[in-house]
């Protein structure tokens, strides 16, 4: 994509290990914006959780980023966070990695989107 990519439509932004953001790279969502800022975090072994909160809370609020894709295992390093922010936009989505088991009994966005669809029992 070119600099001129809010004109052509929003981006995803990917924070996760080096396999899920190679992955993601080769299917063609990188971008570095004129500022020099990439819509994706490599997490590495050294990386802290407030790195991680730092990158989540930028990708927030950057206007050009749509969807945040965050392997689940880093999503529970910064819980509440991601279970704080409830905007449709941008939409975060847990997903996958390679080393770790998806456990959909954490996923804030499957919590929300279960309870709509299976409200408390009302009791009259």
């Amino acid at each position: 994509m070119s600099l001129d990519s809010e004109e052509l439509g929003s981006l995803f932004a990917v924070i996760g290990d080096e396999d899920t953001c190679v992955g993601f790279l080769l299917g063609g969502i990188g971008e570095v914006n004129e500022d020099r800022e990439a819509n994706f975090m490599v997490v590495e072994k050294d990386t802290t959780p407030d790195q991680i909160e730092a990158c989540f809370k930028k990708f927030l609020n950057r206007p050009d980023i749509a969807i945040i894709l965050i392997n689940q295992v880093y999503a529970d390093m910064i819980r509440p966070t991601v279970d704080a922010h409830n905007l449709e936009i941008p939409t975060v989505l847990e997903i996958p990695s390679k080393q770790y088991q998806y456990d959909a009994a954490k996923d804030s966005i499957l919590k929300r989107a279960q309870s709509v669809f299976n409200p408390p029992e009302r009791r009259y």
